[in-house]
């Protein structure tokens, strides 16, 4: 590309995914927040509402758009082809991984823009923080981990987490920045022992691609927006649309605009 990803604007990156290209998003379009998406019937909508009302930190609500609506005031596209990879799942189970989700969208599916991760991370590597899975070019780690969510009526599922290793003397500068960020999951969840999450191999993520762990370094772990996935697929609703682990949305709203000081 004659450009680097983050100096593309919303509307770019949505036009080379749009156009077909597969990629994970983390690193994409500096400035500007990312989303999640979980789109579903219209009679789970305020089931979900629920979950997410009780589940925070791993599923902060940026947007709700209406039954059937495609585009709203974050953004300035379309939801059904501006990521670069969706998953569509049917009772559950994963049934097509697409670069357009127009074949299998219904009038009836209420989208929800969960907060994003990658959108905290523009700031950390302003800050000199490092950050492996772009360092390495590949998807950040993603873990279920043995903590329940709250469940909210048929909904319930494990929370999930991204994982990056952050140098010792790194640490508190990682959980200062993202803290100044709840709205895109904020905080770290975990320093540390991976075993008190239930996640038994650093090296076997159940989203996105293992990364390397260097001596001095501290795993980091991070609420995330996969957990609505994983309530799809433990509660085994009927139809649902996401995005694929690590190919976010992007989204024309500042991530200024998610900073509390």
């Amino acid at each position: 590309m004659p450009d680097e990803p983050s100096s593309r604007t919303p509307a770019q990156a949505r036009a080379l995914f749009r156009d077909g290209l597969v990629t994970p998003t983390s690193g994409w379009a500096a400035g500007y927040a990312q989303a999640n998406l979980v789109s579903l019937p219209r009679d789970l909508a305020y089931a979900f509402l629920l979950f997410a009302q009780r589940n925070p930190k791993p599923c902060p609500v940026l947007d709700v758009l209406d039954a059937g609506e495609v585009s709203g005031p974050m953004l300035a596209g379309d939801v059904r082809t501006d990521i670069p990879l969706y998953r569509v799942f049917v009772d559950g189970e994963l049934v097509a991984e697409v670069p357009d989700a127009r074949e299998y969208w219904r009038d009836d599916l209420v989208s929800f823009l969960i907060g994003c991760s990658f959108t905290f991370e523009h700031p950390m590597r302003a800050a000199g923080v490092p950050l492996r899975h772009v360092e390495q070019g590949c998807n950040v780690p993603m873990y279920a981990t043995s903590r329940a969510c709250r469940p909210a009526g048929s909904l319930r599922g494990p929370l999930v987490v991204s994982m990056r290793p952050i140098p010792a003397d790194r640490v508190a500068d990682a959980v200062r920045i993202t803290s100044r960020y709840p709205a895109v999951h904020g905080a770290p969840v975990h320093v540390g022992d991976p075993a008190a999450l239930g996640i038994t191999d650093l090296d076997r993520p159940d989203f996105g691609d293992p990364v390397t762990v260097r001596d001095g370094e501290i795993p980091v772990f991070w609420a995330c927006g996969v957990t609505p996935q994983a309530a799809v697929m433990a509660s085994r609703p009927p139809f649902a649309i996401t995005h694929a682990p690590g190919h976010m949305l992007i989204t024309d709203a500042p991530d200024a605009d998610f900073q509390v000081p």
